[in-house]
């Protein structure tokens, strides 16, 4: 039976000793306490239609701290539908995943095109290695 190891805080860098979290227990408390503001703020009938920015400024927790427990599953977003989190690569609301379906389908985008460039250039440095084969034309004299 292992009783942990000591660990730096990932929110406040205080050393303790590190069980089964990434952060102390005085940090968790914080935590546990940013949960139920929000959660009671999203209990009442008039905040059902917040965003996660409402919320934020409402209850003083981090937009961070609030994707968090949204993706953690602890803030559910079936009974708020305005209820989500900025996407990490152009900041629109998001429900699932970390990026929105534009910027992903742009990242594919980029991707394909990269590949290509790589594969020509790749053909361009070793031209025997081409997938391309040249075939003559066959003499039927023969």
């Amino acid at each position: 039976m292992s009783l942990g190891k000591l660990a730096n805080c990932s929110r406040c860098d205080a050393l303790f000793v590190q069980a089964v979290r990434d952060i102390c227990p005085k940090c968790y408390q914080q935590v546990e306490q940013e949960y139920e503001l929000c959660a009671r703020f999203l209990r009442k009938r008039e905040n059902r239609g917040s965003n996660i920015y409402q919320v934020s400024e409402a209850t003083g927790v981090s937009v961070k701290q609030i994707t968090k427990f949204i993706k953690e599953g602890r803030i559910s977003i079936a009974g708020n539908p305005h209820l989500g989190y900025p996407c990490e690569r152009c900041d629109s609301l998001i429900h699932t995943g970390n990026l929105c379906d534009s910027c992903i389908h742009s990242l594919k985008h980029d991707i394909t095109q990269d590949l290509e460039v790589m594969k020509r250039l790749d053909e361009e440095k070793n031209p025997g290695n081409s997938t391309a084969v040249y075939r003559g034309k066959r003499n039927t004299d023969e």
